[in-house]
C-alpha cells in the first residue's frame, strides 16, 4: 500500500520541478536578445543606449505586469493563471523573431516584459502553499535555478541555429518562443483546481485589499526588503543583459566563443543558486535561526558579486572569466533568500507581495539599463558600470543587517 504522505511530498517537488522549467523557458525568452545582442546592434545600426533602451522598455513593462499580476495572483485560480501568462509571453518572443524596425523591437521587448512579469506572483505563490518555511530557501532555489538552465540552454540553441547569414538572429526567437506549449499540457495535468486554493482574507487576519495594503505599510520588514530588491535585481540584470556585449565588444572575444562562455556562466549562477538554497537548509536542520542562516549566505553571495570590481584590472583570459563565474553564482544565489523572506509576509496575500517587490525592482533596474549603455557610449568601456553593479547586493545585507526586526529561535516542521 502507498504511502500517502510520502506521495504527497513527491508531488510537492515534481511542482517545483515544473516551476523551474517554466524558469527555463522565462529565460530562454528573455535571453535571446542579450545572445543576440552585437548582430542585432549592427542590423538596426543601434548605440549602446539604444540597445539600454530595449531593456528599459522590458523592465518597465515587467514592473508594471509585476503589480498587475501580482493582484491577479491572489484574485484567480494560479492554475488557470499560471499556464494563461506563460503562452501569452511566448507569443511575444516569438513575434520578435519576424519585427522589421527598431520600434517594432521595442514594442516586442515590452510586450515580452509586461506577460513575464506574471511568472514570478505564480510561481512564489505556489512554492508557499507548497513548502514550510524552512524549505521555502531550498524550493525557491529550485524555481531560481530554471532562469540559469534557461541561460544555459539558449546559446546553444543560438549557436545551432546562428549562420554567417546577419538576419540569421531571427530563428532562435521564433523556436523558443513555442517552448512553452508542452509545458502547458504538463501544468494542467499535474495541478487540479483544488490544489491551489486562493484565499480570500486579508494579510494577517486583515480583510480585503486596503487592509492588506496596509498590513505591508506597517511592517518594516517590507521596506527593508523593497530595498533589497532593487540593489540584487539591478546587479543581476545588468550581469544578465550586457555580459555577451561586454566579452564580445569589450574584451574581443569572438561571437562562438562568448556563446559557449555564457553557457558556462550560466552553469555557474545556477549552482550558486542551487548551492545558497542547500546551505540554508543545512544551516537551519542544524539549529540556527531561519532568519540568521538565510542572511549567513545572502552576505557570503553579496562578497561573491562585489568581485566585478576585478574586472577594470583583468584583460582578456582566464583570470577575467574566473572572476565573472564567481560574480555571476554570488548574484543568482542572493535570490532564494530574497523570496523566502518576502514569503513570510504574508500567508494570503503573496501575489501582492510579489507583485509590488517587482514593480518597485523594475521600476529602479529598467532605467538603470539606459543609463549603464550611456555610461558605455561615453567611456567606451564596460568596466565602470560593471563595478559599480558588483557592490549593490551588499548595500541589501547591510538594510537586513541593520534594521531587520529579530527574530526567536524556532525549528521547522511541516
Amino acid at each position: 500500500m502507498s504511502d500517502p504522505a510520502h506521495h504527497r511530498r513527491f508531488w510537492r517537488w515534481w511542482v517545483c520541478a515544473l516551476l523551474l522549467l517554466a524558469s527555463t523557458i522565462n529565460y530562454m525568452d528573455r535571453q535571446t536578445l542579450s545572445s543576440a545582442a552585437a548582430r542585432i546592434t549592427l542590423q538596426f545600426q543601434l548605440s549602446q543606449e539604444q540597445y539600454g533602451n530595449l531593456e528599459f522598455a522590458f523592465g518597465s513593462a515587467f514592473a508594471a505586469g509585476s503589480l498587475f499580476f501580482g493582484l491577479l495572483a491572489d484574485r484567480f485560480s494560479v492554475r488557470l493563471l499560471y499556464p494563461t501568462v506563460l503562452t501569452v509571453w511566448s507569443i511575444a518572443g516569438f513575434l520578435t523573431g519576424f519585427v522589421e524596425s527598431y520600434e517594432g523591437l521595442l514594442w516586442c521587448r515590452g510586450l515580452l516584459g509586461f506577460f513575464e512579469a506574471g511568472h514570478w506572483p505564480c510561481a512564489l505563490k505556489t512554492t508557499q502553499r507548497l513548502l514550510a518555511p524552512g524549505d521555502r530557501a531550498m524550493g525557491n532555489s529550485v524555481l531560481q535555478s530554471g532562469t540559469s538552465i534557461g541561460a544555459i540552454v539558449t546559446p546553444l540553441v543560438m549557436m545551432a541555429l546562428l549562420t554567417p547569414e546577419l538576419g540569421s538572429w531571427r530563428a532562435p526567437f521564433q523556436v523558443v518562443g513555442i517552448a512553452g506549449l508542452l509545458w502547458v499540457v504538463i501544468w494542467f495535468l499535474s495541478v487540479k483546481s483544488s490544489d491551489l486554493q486562493v484565499e480570500r482574507t486579508g494579510i494577517d487576519g486583515t480583510q480585503g485589499l486596503v487592509g492588506a495594503l496596509w498590513g505591508l505599510v506597517k511592517n518594516v520588514r517590507f521596506w527593508i526588503l523593497i530595498w533589497v530588491v532593487i540593489c540584487i535585481n539591478s546587479s543581476w540584470q545588468v550581469l544578465r543583459a550586457w555580459l555577451p556585449k561586454f566579452l564580445q565588444e569589450g574584451r574581443g572575444y569572438l561571437e562562438r566563443d562568448v556563446l559557449g562562455f555564457t553557457s558556462v556562466f550560466y552553469v555557474a549562477t545556477d549552482l550558486g543558486c542551487l548551492g545558497a538554497g542547500a546551505l540554508t537548509l543545512w544551516l537551519v536542520r542544524r539549529g540556527m535561526t531561519v532568519h540568521r542562516s538565510r542572511s549567513l549566505v545572502f552576505f557570503g553571495c553579496a562578497c561573491l558579486t562585489a568581485s566585478t570590481t576585478l574586472v577594470a584590472f583583468l584583460p582578456k583570459g582566464v583570470g577575467l572569466l574566473f572572476v565573472l563565474l564567481l560574480a555571476g553564482a554570488g548574484a543568482l544565489g542572493l535570490f532564494p533568500c530574497y523570496y523566502a523572506m518576502t514569503q513570510e509576509l504574508s500567508s494570503t496575500h503573496q501575489g501582492l507581495v510579489t507583485g509590488l517587490m517587482g514593480a518597485f525592482a523594475w521600476a529602479f533596474s529598467a532605467p538603470v539599463q539606459k543609463l549603464f549603455g550611456r555610461l558605455v557610449d561615453r567611456t567606451h568601456s564596460f568596466d565602470l558600470g560593471l563595478a559599480c553593479a558588483g557592490w549593490t547586493p551588499m548595500l541589501a545585507f547591510l538594510a537586513l543587517w541593520l534594521f531587520w526586526p529579530k527574530e526567536r529561535k524556532t525549528t521547522s516542521k511541516f
